[in-house]
């Protein structure tokens, strides 16, 4: 494996659209395609982000940045931070 994320979507753009899909012809696959990516980059949880969408993980930084948050990986959610500790 050459590399795992570029795998790892690979294998999901193949099971979830290519082995899913008809195309009829090349502009028809453009749509779908761009379609799927849109969906694949606004609505899908990744679990590699903390099952959090790629527009939602940046903002869950800055909240975390400007409000002091502390953000645990484990729970994949940000947790206020203890003062004193």
């Amino acid at each position: 494996m050459q590399n795992g994320f570029a795998e790892s979507f690979n294998g999901r753009m193949r099971d979830e659209l290519l082995n899913e899909t008809m195309f009829r012809n090349l502009a028809h696959a453009r749509v779908e395609i761009a379609a799927w990516v849109t969906d694949y980059n606004t609505e899908c949880l990744h679990s590699a982000l903390g099952y959090q969408t790629p527009i939602d993980y940046p903002n869950m930084w800055l909240t975390a940045f400007t409000t002091g948050w502390r953000f645990d990986i484990r729970r994949a959610h940000p947790a206020t931070s203890r003062a004193g500790r």
